[in-house]
């Protein structure tokens, strides 16, 4: 989908806000007769203020944007076309309205949001019809779309998060797969050229924090065939993971007395039991209680966490790079990925040669405080999961599909 041409992206696009508007019909079922009020929480956002900002972002950069034919070199701070909603920036221009104000805007109606959705799409839609066949010129219809799809699997989290009762066919299709366990997989030594080729040389679509590629010694290394099972976290809890600190790094450490404190718990996010003698994990799916499998992946868990299990085996969480190179050379021997995004012992810095895109505020703001994801969950798209993928979030979160594998010391 990187490389996808104008017909292809048209149906993508389409498919995008098709799903978008599905999931949001969940939210209607449930919040429209409570005015979609849901708690201030940093983990989220307001459902109608997330269903607006989608149709902006995408005619902020591409019905809006009269640059949109240069690709990474637009220049970001050009004036902007008028919106056809005349309230948009100031409602939903993420980069100016801070995340406590989305709360108190006087948002439109849902009626209004969908017509906005619809009107953007069919504007972007009669665009594409005309634009060119090359990268740039398909730059920012292939970033709308995956934005788009970031966002739906934001709306599923904050589902899970919200409690949110979802209909048959989307509870099953985020329902956590069975794995079988396999042996962890040796990795042999190598020079390996991590990220992606620069955007503009007739590569396709690549997000800036993937630049530039550049090349890196791997010395041999073992890891993992698959994301660590519930199974495997629960002897853990049993051992009294959650009760030492010598497991845990000073900071993973206060998260934890901190997470106790305030949501009087000490195990991993949305689980309600998980047995020292049965070995049973209950954890909350989308506001029921369900008993998970020994050989699901153990999921809802913080970096701090992770991180504790690996030093309570005697194991290490994955460089990225690592996780790259197995993504891409060991598939065929078992490596499994894209059941639950998995942190890396990475910290999110730029690679060397990095430059923002247009869009700067996607990656630039975020290095340093956040660590690195790689993977995809059950709520990824197909066309999103790509094993050079970067996802970051500070090490505390825990309210994403997220789970982790590890390496050999």
């Amino acid at each position: 989908m990187r490389s996808a041409g104008r017909d292809v992206l048209s149906l993508a696009l389409m498919d995008a806000r098709n799903h978008t508007l599905r999931l949001f019909g969940q939210y209607q079922q449930a919040l429209e007769a409570l005015d979609f009020v849901v708690p201030m929480l940093p983990t989220l956002n307001p459902p109608l203020w997330e269903l607006g900002h989608v149709a902006w972002f995408q005619e902020w950069w591409i019905g809006r944007n009269m640059q949109r034919t240069r690709g990474v070199r637009c220049d970001a701070a050009h004036t902007r076309l008028a919106s056809i909603e005349p309230r948009a920036d100031r409602w939903w221009d993420s980069a100016n309205v801070p995340h406590a104000q989305r709360w108190s805007l006087d948002l439109p109606s849902v009626a209004n949001c969908r017509a906005y959705l619809l009107d953007t799409l069919e504007s972007t839609l009669e665009l594409l019809e005309k634009a060119g066949d090359d990268d740039d010129a398909l730059y920012f219809y292939r970033l709308c779309l995956f934005h788009e799809d970031m966002h739906a699997e934001a709306l599923t989290y904050t589902a899970q998060t919200l409690g949110l009762t979802l209909d048959k066919a989307l509870s099953q299709a985020f329902t956590p797969p069975t794995m079988f366990l396999r042996e962890p997989l040796l990795i042999p030594a190598t020079v390996w050229k991590q990220g992606s080729a620069d955007a503009g040389h007739a590569m396709g679509f690549v997000f800036d924090n993937e630049q530039a590629q550049h090349e890196v010694q791997v010395p041999e290394f073992e890891i993992d065939a698959q994301p660590v099972s519930w199974a495997q976290f629960v002897e853990f809890v049993d051992d009294g993971g959650y009760d030492q600190p010598e497991f845990w790094l000073p900071e993973g450490w206060d998260w934890l007395q901190a997470t106790a404190a305030s949501e009087g718990r000490r195990g991993p996010r949305y689980v309600e039991q998980i047995g020292v003698a049965s070995g049973a994990v209950m954890q909350t799916r989308f506001g029921k209680a369900m008993r998970m499998l020994g050989n699901q992946p153990a999921m809802h868990m913080s970096w701090w966490e992770a991180d504790a299990w690996c030093r309570w085996a005697g194991r290490r969480l994955p460089a990225e790079v690592e996780w790259e190179v197995a993504a891409h050379t060991a598939v065929r021997r078992g490596f499994r990925w894209g059941d639950v995004w998995e942190w890396t012992g990475s910290s999110f810095r730029p690679y060397p040669g990095f430059t923002p895109g247009p869009y700067a505020d996607y990656s630039q703001p975020w290095f340093g405080t956040h660590k690195v994801l790689r993977g995809a969950s059950m709520a990824t798209r197909a066309r999103m999961k790509h094993p050079k993928f970067r996802n970051f979030y500070l090490p505390g979160r825990d309210d994403i599909f997220c789970g982790f594998r590890s390496c050999s010391l």
